[in-house]
């Protein structure tokens, strides 16, 4: 166990993780070099497109150290994103070290700071890294003292590299085998097991992760789930190096994938420990902390004859990404769906474009909201997820919303737009803290509701790029809100109803009803478009009919021919409109995604 090392590398989005993943893995020979690729790890498609990590990665390296001996280094290669931050904490359990990455152009941003405190948390060593020295805009020197006066970590203790050109790669294999302590025996003889992540093969059934703590799997052996009791025996074992690799058994300290009979997705739950069938261990491990989601949307199958298959869908991406969360709902407008939790709005769309791709199914999004907290006048306090769930107003005693703490990393120039865009989204200044003579972290409370309607890209395109952000669910606060219905020809339609606070509602109707006009098409007569707060209309669009001259056919003659005419056609228009069902076209449901700025 001494020659065994398991270590993770975390830094904000962009950082160069994947990079440094790459030229770890060469510097090793883990990988032939024909079989190279940029981001190697990333092998979604997804990953590779979006150019961001969004699923963890397990690879075993053997290297052979400047002293002579072959050491066993298991890393771990995690998603920079903050929707992503579970993923990071999943694996951070799995690991004794991590390299925390920190660009040498951009400094700390956000999410460095985020996973240092994550880090710190699980007590592990971290070894920090000034990626990207060779960048004509690279600031070394005033990097480093960034990290010692805003970590507390030496300047010294700063490792220099360069992922893409490759310097520096085997200074930090050396400091992996010198600083990250190796895996601690446990006393105990008993198998247990971690399982840190899992998907699904279709023809191999559930694979699972798993960093073993403490005695050995091997093939042949029955092992039992802790979370079910259930009872399985091992088919394969092995490694990632980085494509799975059979071996005879996993060993103490030790990280790889089990493939047992297991074909529901139920029987597999990622933080379970897993023990001898023979010889069960008397207690699990410590799993982790359920993630909380934020953002809830509805999913709904284009082809209703989908439904079973969303259903599969959705267990099998639970499986592989355990924030996932989703119970059944119906809609009058889109029929039967799911309605889903998610820890963000990339996390969202990073879901609905998996199932959209990996499954091959046309599924529609309806808006996204969050939770709230309502007290009734009886006492009764529920949580509201579904906008069709409203109550009452005159049932209720008092109404919550979500309020999230949020950092925001700026260079100074932009403080005031900053401020501005933070007035705008209702958020709450709390203070500010001087990183350095350019930049400053200030700190806001902010309503969720605010911050998933397009903040980080305002946030973004306000400052250029520069602002970075990291938030987290702080409390429920007293708020005035109501329930926005939306009215296309005097119908409501379900999917497209908000909740909204009172200051913002009558703003983002009219934005919504603006771009509903834009995205339904003509009919035969007027439609109109109506947002309603209760029985008070508080905006109208209306689309305007197709016309056709009836009285082109009338030259000359008498007036009262055409107005005959015309007469009918109104008729005719009259009776259209009251049997007449408006399509609502798959884009319509995305449109409160899209409000400009201007609404805000």
């Amino acid at each position: 166990m001494k020659h065994i090392r398991n270590f993770c590398i975390i830094a904000h989005i962009d950082h160069g993780k994947s990079t440094l993943a790459d030229r770890l893995i060469e510097a090793t020979r883990t990988v032939e070099m024909r079989d190279m690729k940029p981001q190697l790890l990333d092998s979604m498609d997804l990953e590779r497109e979006r150019g961001i990590t969004i699923k963890m990665q397990a690879v075993r390296l053997t290297y052979k150290a400047a002293n002579g001996e072959d050491y066993i280094l298991n890393l771990i290669d995690t998603p920079g994103h903050v929707d992503f931050s579970y993923e990071v904490s999943r694996s951070l359990a799995a690991c004794e070290g991590a390299l925390l990455l920190v660009d040498a152009t951009q400094g700390i941003e956000a999410q460095t700071l985020a996973n240092f405190y994550l880090a710190l948390e699980h007590n592990l060593e971290i070894i920090p890294v000034i990626n990207k020295i060779d960048l004509p805009s690279a600031n070394v020197n005033k990097v480093s003292e960034e990290i010692e006066r805003v970590l507390g970590i030496p300047q010294e203790e700063c490792l220099l590299a360069s992922a893409k050109s490759g310097i520096g790669i085997i200074e930090i294999l050396e400091a992996v085998v010198s600083r990250v302590p190796a895996p601690t025996q446990f006393e105990s003889d008993h198998l247990r097991a971690l399982i840190f992540d899992a998907h699904f093969d279709a023809y191999r059934g559930v694979i699972c992760y798993v960093r073993v703590k403490s005695g050995r799997i091997e093939k042949g052996q029955k092992i039992q789930m802790m979370h079910t009791g259930r009872d399985f025996d091992v088919l394969d074992v092995g490694f990632f190096k980085p494509k799975m690799t059979a071996a005879q058994a996993i060993e103490n300290g030790e990280s790889g994938y089990v493939i047992s009979n297991i074909k529901t997705v139920e029987d597999a739950h990622i933080g379970d420990t897993i023990t001898s069938a023979k010889k069960p261990a008397p207690t699990a491990l410590p799993g982790y902390r359920e993630a909380k989601p934020m953002v809830f949307c509805g999913l709904y199958p284009v082809d209703t004859n989908d439904y079973p298959n969303l259903k599969d869908a959705l267990e099998k991406l639970k499986l592989n990404d355990s924030a996932l969360q989703y119970m059944p709902e119906s809609s009058q407008a889109l029929g039967f769906g799911y309605r889903c939790g998610f820890l963000g709005l990339l996390h969202m769309d990073i879901i609905r474009e998996r199932i959209e791709r990996e499954f091959n199914m046309d599924i529609v999004a309806t808006a996204p909201n969050v939770t709230y907290q309502f007290t009734l006048s009886n006492g009764e306090e529920i949580l509201l997820e579904n906008p069709s769930d409203f109550p009452d107003p005159t049932r209720v005693a008092m109404m919550k919303e979500p309020f999230m703490g949020l950092t925001v990393i700026t260079p100074n120039e932009y403080i005031g737009t900053i401020m501005e865009l933070g007035q705008d989204s209702r958020a709450i200044y709390r203070k500010a803290e001087y990183l350095d003579d350019t930049r400053q972290q200030l700190t806001f409370s902010i309503p969720l509701n605010e911050m998933i309607t397009q903040f980080f890209d305002r946030l973004k395109s306000r400052t250029k790029g520069y602002a970075s952000m990291d938030y987290w669910f702080e409390e429920y606060q007293p708020a005035k809100l109501v329930k926005v219905d939306m009215k296309i020809n005097g119908d409501p339609v379900d999917a497209l109803s908000f909740i909204a606070h009172e200051s913002k509602a009558r703003h983002i109707a009219t934005s919504m009803a603006s771009k509903l006009k834009e995205q339904i098409p003509k009919q035969m007569y007027d439609v109109a478009i109506q947002g309603a707060i209760g029985g008070k209309i508080i905006c109208r669009e209306s689309i305007s009919a197709i016309r056709k001259n009836v009285t082109a056919k009338c030259y000359g003659g008498d007036i009262s021919r055409k107005r005959k005419l015309l007469e009918k056609q109104k008729e005719g228009k009259k009776k259209m409109k009251s049997i007449g069902s408006i399509q609502v076209p798959k884009d319509a449901f995305m449109t409160i995604l899209k409000i400009d700025d201007a609404a805000h």
